[in-house]
């Protein structure tokens, strides 16, 4: 019984959150701000009252999309002194998973702890198959939220490496080889992801720290975080947001980034089902002018029941002024944010009623004009291989660009 109820449990729950919103009740619905502060010192200051958390100077963020995340990985894990800590939703049987496990067993062998951290419903088939190469490397591997539980649908959605305390990963990845790839085929999916240095990498190692509490009931000892010196000169945050009951955190960052936005807002998503005061929000910047635009996945979806719903909203906008495409050439799973010239979002949290309410997720926010510029250049090249919805006779339909 308990396997069945975890083979549906996922499914079930895209499912819900697309065609009703489970998670998601008009009762619990917060509208934020329609205007806010544009990228720079005053911004910072409305994320704090926001979020929680500042934009710190002295981090270095650099991306490493589609299959470069591993091998950045790899690499900052084979200088591991002290420490490796991961988290993730999804964790398979893999090549990918096995060249991991021989970079970290090569150190976990030299005296480095090694803590891993699976989503016990995003990665159901982890096994002891999966584990035991992990365990037999010196590694504490735990699941997170077995099933049946409190709340299936509490997930954590969280993608985070952290070397030594000092420096991190994050995007939307997930270690499997769909993610090896350069996401121009059907086998590799499209992502993004940064890795960073800096002050920035302690909130990373606390987003770590707080899903690892719950499931292994310790706490990380003292030298997980150590003092971290300016690496760069980009300023950052790291926002982790958890299910409250009311609005998450990411809520509140979706919705704050939006009304930032003074000359365009660009985003690319898996899973474009915004609720409705995220859509409001967007209708109501392209209605005055604002460049606003809209990536996320096309037929070759993961999640088909998506792409009904998707398309009502992003056609919505559409009329509005918007533009919104799918993505053609694989699976759209980067989850990120482009704001005027400087400020950039990039992590695990989708735009569905699951991310934004359920479930545990992180994002990066940092205002650097080159990480913006490299993201426009990313847009660029995406675009090419993306439909695009167009207005016809006040409707909207898909076209090739």
């Amino acid at each position: 019984m308990r396997i069945v109820r975890a083979s549906i449990v996922l499914p079930l729950a895209f499912s819900l959150a697309a065609c009703f919103g489970v998670g998601r009740k008009s009762i619990g619905e917060v509208h934020l701000p329609a205007e806010a502060p544009e990228p720079g010192p005053d911004f910072s200051n409305a994320l704090y009252q926001t979020v929680g958390v500042r934009l710190e100077g002295g981090n270095e963020v650099r991306w490493v999309n589609n299959g470069k995340v591993f091998e950045a990985g790899v690499a900052e894990i084979g200088k591991a002194k002290k420490s490796i800590h991961i988290v993730t939703f999804i964790w398979s049987e893999s090549d990918t998973a096995r060249r991991l496990v021989a970079a970290i067993a090569d150190r976990t062998r030299k005296g480095v702890a090694c803590r891993i951290l699976v989503d016990a419903v995003g990665s159901l088939s982890f096994s002891e198959k999966e584990s035991a190469p992990l365990e037999d490397a010196g590694c504490t591997v735990r699941k997170f939220r077995p099933v049946p539980g409190q709340d299936d649908l509490a997930r954590t959605h969280r993608k985070i490496v952290v070397v030594d305390g000092r420096v991190g990963i994050t995007g939307g990845f997930g270690v499997d080889d769909k993610w090896r790839g350069r996401g121009k085929s059907e086998e590799e999916w499209r992502d993004s992801n940064v890795l960073v240095r800096g002050p920035a990498v302690a909130a990373m190692q606390q987003g770590f720290a707080e899903n690892w509490q719950e499931a292994a009931t310790e706490l990380l000892p003292p030298d997980s975080f150590p003092r971290l010196e300016r690496a760069g000169e980009t300023a950052a945050a790291f926002v982790t947001s958890t299910d409250n009951g009311v609005v998450t955190k990411g809520d509140r960052l979706m919705q704050l980034l939006i009304a930032a936005a003074k000359k365009r807002i660009w985003i690319a998503n898996a899973y474009f089902v915004p609720s409705e005061p995220i859509l409001q929000l967007l209708e109501r910047k392209a209605q005055k002018g604002v460049d606003v635009r809209i990536l996320a996945a096309g037929e070759k979806t993961d999640a088909h029941f998506y792409l009904g719903p998707q398309r009502e909203r992003m056609d919505r906008l559409v009329v509005a002024g918007a533009r919104g495409f799918e993505y053609q050439a694989s699976m759209m799973h980067s989850k990120t944010v482009l704001v005027d010239d400087s400020l950039v979002a990039v992590g695990s949290s989708n735009l569905d009623a699951l991310s934004l309410n359920k479930m545990d997720e992180a994002v990066l926010v940092a205002d650097d004009a080159r990480l913006a510029k490299e993201l426009e250049r990313q847009w660029v090249e995406d675009l090419k291989h993306s439909a695009e919805r167009v207005k016809m006779d006040g409707a909207s339909r898909s076209a090739r660009r």
